[in-house]
């Protein structure tokens, strides 16, 4: 028999929307109950890590579907296999025309493990915030300018009569 692993493609199955982590759970289960793992490879439900800030002004780490709805099978593609992640519970089918199942090409693959973590910033510029903790603590602002890579927003304090710029970051900031 050939070596099947060259054969194998990325292939993107439809589910019930929320039900991405059980269909891969129950495919994994059936992927072992029948011994297919020289032809279902791998089950991938995609996820980007992101950083929200709370209400609070705490980092909470937050991993989001990229494709809420579908699930990633790395397979060899033919009728045993094509039968058992169609019917598996919460499927409802494959991406392509028809029943005709369409893999994914080499650059969609690529473009799936570029993805870096992202900072969920829910502040805006003109947003009025009062500031939590440090030298700053209770004094209020206009955020000026955000800085997604530094975590941090500039915002007009005033001092000696004057307006002045002040760094700070997202953590030490809460929205009005």
């Amino acid at each position: 028999m050939a070596d099947t692993n060259s054969e194998a493609k990325w292939y993107v199955a439809h589910t019930y929307s929320g039900y991405e982590n059980k269909v891969k759970v129950d495919l994994e289960k059936t992927i072992e109950n029948r011994n297919l793992q020289d032809k279902i490879l791998e089950v991938s439900v995609p996820v980007q890590s992101s950083v929200e800030m709370t209400k609070d002004g705490k980092e909470k780490k937050v991993d989001r579907k990229l494709f809420p709805g579908y699930v990633l099978v790395h397979m060899v593609m033919n009728d045993e296999t094509w039968y058992v992640v169609r019917n598996t519970r919460g499927v409802t089918g494959f991406v392509g025309p028809g029943s005709k199942p369409v893999p994914l090409s080499e650059d969609e693959i690529a473009m799936l493990g570029s993805h870096e973590q992202e900072i969920v910033c829910n502040f805006s510029e003109g947003d009025t915030v009062v500031v939590t903790q440090g030298a700053w603590k209770d004094t209020v602002g206009v955020i000026k300018t955000i800085n997604m890579s530094k975590h941090s927003i500039i915002i007009n304090v005033e001092m000696f009569g004057r307006e002045t710029p002040v760094e700070l970051s997202f953590a030490e900031v809460k929205k009005l």
